[in-house]
């Protein structure tokens, strides 16, 4: 399995694209802005995604992309997300106000966009992967999930604040490779609190409850700075010695995984 990175930023600027990551073509993980840098026949390819929460960051370009697939589309893009996420979209982005309703465009029977609810602790099997639907912390209901590939699981936390229930998780799977948002520097700790996001410390906390015994070859991403506070994360990463215990990739968009 490949993954490609679209994007891993907290925010945007220039060569910053929000969170996206595209499994072997077919299958997306959140749709941010860096779904924008894929070709139409790229965007075509897509058949389904998986959404951990209903922020802006994690699902901006899913209207415009629905737009552009429109036209080529011979089956409805699946969308797979926790009930409150799909109520969020349906009540604030696909409204016939803020964007069409592509989950009844062209008409109800064949629309171009269909919703699929899912809870945690499913396992949920397209596209020949199998994707574990992992649980987050974050301010509005959100989940992470793990992808099997021949060398472990790719995981991803999604937004996340402290988890213990995700780490038991993690800990009975083999790991590959963990994604892990790490949102804010130390100088903004409180606001990491407040918005349910890690900082350098609260990273350190949190992979602390990571059993690298159980995953020999594991290489962890670190995904979501915000790009203005990114020379200061990795400053601080650095000042804590996190990369010296822990095998610690800086994630950029365009950057591929084979797995």
């Amino acid at each position: 399995m490949q993954v490609r990175v679209l994007g891993c930023s907290g925010a945007i600027a220039r060569d910053a694209r929000t969170t996206s990551f595209l499994l072997d073509e077919r299958i997306l993980i959140d749709a941010g802005t860096g779904v924008g840098d894929l070709t139409l026949e790229e965007m075509l390819c897509i058949e389904h995604v998986f959404l951990t929460h209903s922020h802006l960051d994690h699902i901006a370009a899913l209207p415009l992309m629905i737009d552009s697939m429109a036209a080529g589309l011979r089956r409805p893009l699946v969308v797979h997300a926790l009930a409150q996420t799909i109520a969020a979209l349906r009540q604030h982005i696909f409204n016939h106000v803020i964007w069409p309703d592509f989950s009844v465009i062209p008409s109800p029977d064949k629309p171009f966009l269909r919703f699929e609810p899912l809870q945690v602790g499913e396992v949920h099997e397209v596209c020949g992967q199998r994707l574990r639907v992992l649980p987050a912390q974050h301010n509005v209901p959100a989940v992470g999930y793990a992808v099997e590939t021949p060398s472990g699981h790719w995981a991803f936390t999604g937004d996340t604040c402290s988890n213990p229930a995700f780490w038991r998780c993690i800990n009975e799977l083999p790991l590959a490779m963990l994604v892990i948002e790490t949102a804010f520097s130390e100088r903004e700790h409180r606001l990491a609190l407040r918005s349910k996001h890690l900082c350098p410390s609260l990273l350190a906390q949190e992979l602390a409850q990571l059993d690298m015994r159980r995953h020999p070859g594991l290489r962890i991403g670190i995904t979501h700075t915000k790009p203005a506070e990114r020379p200061q994360i990795e400053a601080d990463v650095s000042a804590l010695g996190l990369a010296q215990r822990y095998p610690l990739v800086w994630l950029e968009a365009g950057q591929r995984f084979d797995f």
